[in-house]
């Protein structure tokens, strides 16, 4: 099920880093200390690798998802390296 900017808002850290999925590998990585990332997992060559798409609440839900958006068309064209994203 895919995340809600109110859920996203009110997520609080726990005493071991958590993860909150959205969908189609984006997820909230809630640290400890209170820090929220934006990351997704994807395959490259049959490796799973992760990409950082930035900080909550300096990258919102939605520039996320277009974040996730936009790597996986690359993902899909083959691009293994973009200079935005580090694939």
């Amino acid at each position: 099920m895919a995340l809600t900017d109110t859920a996203v808002r009110n997520a609080k850290p726990a005493e071991k880093a958590q993860k909150l999925a959205d969908e189609k590998g984006l997820f909230l990585l809630i640290n400890p200390n209170g820090t929220k990332y934006w990351r997704q997992k994807y395959r490259f060559d049959g490796k799973e690798k992760l990409l950082a798409h930035g900080v909550y609440p300096d990258v919102s839900l939605k520039d996320a998802r277009e974040k996730r958006d936009a790597a996986r068309k690359l993902l899909a064209n083959g691009v293994a390296r973009c200079f935005g994203y580090g694939l």
